[in-house]
């Protein structure tokens, strides 16, 4: 009698159709949730994406089209080329702007920076009180048009606080504001003092990334404050100062508001910087078309030197590893 043999029913390995079905089926839940991530994001972002198109993109569109026109609001803008570019390359008044807007940034980066970092740099090793840092940033909270309405009161050469208390040590009165030698420093020193703990708190939060472990390995050594804050929190901060450095600058060559209530461009245009100068053109003289071309001048300028500052600071790097 003969018996049949009967084989084990075979299995399928690990990994097999059934595995790759899950697999399948996991890679199509996470598509669905990325898609589901992807509208969220969207949403959140549609309304930045809107003002960004409105308020932004739209009207530097319009500016740069309006730069090669002849326009004035009472009558549509008139095609003229590269006119506007020709008359602001001969305007000895635009030339001028530009080198009294210079003068104003190299001012007050200059003071801006050496100041908030020494605030920074204080705030950071000495003490990191929340109410120090408030009292620092309170400054920020005041407009610039206060600001500068604050202190064209203070410096006033005959009723101001400022001149009182100078001319009670014995001393002249000094014509801060109508003077020419004193008008450009003057402006550049109140917008420091308005943002100055603004930038020394930008600053702060970068010095707060370095680890403080490198400063007690530096103590153990022997290194002095000093030494320390050029070995190793200047080269650490550097990313940090280097795009703060491009953000004030670039407010900088934007300054109007604090020139407009204290010094209106004078005393004999020694305070015309650019943006005011573009200011006249428009609205006091409807010259829109050559308003336009100067403020596309400007663009180009910021464009440039924000390349240039990126490039050279190597903002986009850090020495932390």
């Amino acid at each position: 009698m003969t018996i049949a043999s009967s084989s084990p029913p075979s299995r399928l390995p690990l990994g097999g159709a059934e595995g790759a079905g899950t697999k399948q089926r996991t890679r199509r839940a996470q598509t669905r949730e990325n898609q589901g991530d992807g509208r969220l994001a969207a949403v959140f972002i549609a309304p930045a994406l809107l003002g960004f198109a409105a308020f932004l993109l739209w009207p530097t569109l319009r500016g740069i089209y309006l730069s090669f026109t002849r326009f004035n609001l009472l009558t549509p803008a008139q095609w003229v080329g590269l006119d506007n570019y020709v008359r602001m390359v001969h305007d000895p008044i635009f030339w001028d702007s530009m080198v009294v807007t210079v003068e104003y940034v190299a001012i007050n980066i200059g003071v801006q920076t050496v100041s908030a970092l020494a605030i920074a740099v204080l705030l950071q090793r000495l003490t990191q009180s929340a109410v120090l840092r408030g009292i620092v940033l309170t400054p920020y909270l005041m407009s610039n048009v206060v600001a500068g309405i604050v202190w064209l009161w203070i410096l006033d050469t005959q009723l101001g606080i400022g001149n009182e208390i100078i001319a009670g040590l014995g001393a002249e009165r000094i014509p801060f504001l109508a003077d020419e030698t004193w008008a450009i420093p003057t402006i550049a020193l109140i917008n420091v003092w308005r943002h100055v703990g603004y930038t020394a708190l930008l600053l702060f939060a970068g010095l707060m990334a370095i680890p403080n472990d490198m400063y007690e390995a530096a103590k153990v050594d022997g290194a002095s404050e000093w030494r320390m804050f050029w070995r190793i929190t200047m080269p650490l901060l550097r990313p940090v100062l280097a795009v703060v450095l491009i953000m004030t600058v670039i407010g900088s060559f934007q300054v109007f508001d604090t020139v407009a209530v204290t010094t209106a461009g004078g005393p004999a245009n020694a305070t015309n910087v650019l943006q005011y100068y573009i200011y006249g053109a428009a609205f006091g003289r409807f010259q829109f078309g050559y308003a336009s071309a100067m403020s596309v001048a400007l663009l180009v300028v910021l464009s440039a030197i924000t390349v240039l500052q990126y490039r050279l600071t190597r903002a986009g790097q850090s020495d932390l590893g």
